[in-house]
């Protein structure tokens, strides 16, 4: 069974155009399941009224790593040995994905994390593959399937990330530590050093609208995405590359307080969150 795991958070509409295009394009076994980290979103519930779809109630807001904590314990309950699909509301599907899935690890069957090519809405490539440098800690993804249909990289994104439970002992989890952005990073580079194989690849397209949720909320957004940043650096990359990093994104902040407030405060509160977390409590 192959099942898509879909976060929540005020994006009903979506969703719906995300199941929309499964109804269309998707034929064989698959079950939907939606973790609501928005209990008050009223379109959630009129939405599973109409479609065939789990949907496991959050007790609040946990985040996108949290929230598929939860759809991956109950799925890996279920049928330990499936295939699971996280994959973003502001997505769609234009073709029969789940045989494609099922042919890619008939071939493939110790990779354990995938990741496919994403494009926008205009057919740019969004996501092919993710890169990091340890040493300079930087994060970035480019297009790694230009010549190959696959290719070994060092992390996927959490807006289509594909676990194949099957080659884990135990259900994998993201750290809840992280609320929102780094955390399919993370994810990535724990199961990577524990010696599980991540791959991308382009037999498997979505497509994706950026940014789309997330752009309503800009100081969240920017304040999450810091403190993700930060946390990274220093759980990966070498303590002087945090502080350079740190150093820089301070100054970063101040330049744009005249001109964007709301993402300068975000970056400062960000970087606030990580100090009182890891200098001031500790």
């Amino acid at each position: 069974m192959v099942y898509f795991l879909i976060v929540n958070y005020y994006a009903s509409e979506y969703i719906q155009n995300l199941i929309n295009s499964f109804h269309k394009f998707v034929n064989g076994d698959y079950q939907v399941v939606v973790v609501n980290n928005s209990p008050q979103d009223n379109g959630m519930k009129q939405l599973s009224t109409h479609h065939a779809i789990i949907l496991l109630e959050s007790p609040g807001n946990l985040g996108f790593g949290g929230g598929c904590n939860i759809g991956l314990e109950y799925i890996y309950k279920r049928e330990n040995k499936a295939i699971v699909w996280i994959i973003n509301p502001d997505t769609y599907v234009q073709d029969n994905v789940v045989h494609i899935i099922k042919s890619f690890f008939d071939l493939h069957p110790d990779i354990s994390i995938l990741g496919t090519m994403t494009e926008t809405t205009n057919q740019e490539i969004w996501f092919a593959g993710g890169l990091f440098n340890s040493q300079t800690g930087a994060i970035s993804h480019g297009n790694l399937l230009k010549d190959m249909d696959l290719a070994e990289c060092d992390w996927v994104s959490g807006c289509s990330l594909i676990i194949n439970l099957r080659n884990f002992h135990q259900c994998p989890q993201f750290d809840p530590a992280y609320f929102l952005y780094y955390e399919d990073f993370d994810f990535c580079r724990r199961y990577a050093l524990a010696g599980y194989k991540i791959y991308v690849t382009k037999k498997i397209v979505i497509y994706h609208r950026p940014s789309s949720i997330t752009n309503k909320y800009i100081f969240r957004k920017i304040h999450h995405s810091t403190y993700g940043y930060l946390l990274t650096l220093k759980r990966y990359a070498p303590t002087y590359i945090l502080l350079l990093r740190l150093i820089r994104l301070l100054i970063y902040a101040l330049v744009l307080m005249p001109i964007k407030p709301q993402t300068a405060l975000g970056k400062l509160y960000g970087v606030l969150r990580y100090f009182y977390i890891f200098i001031i409590r500790f």
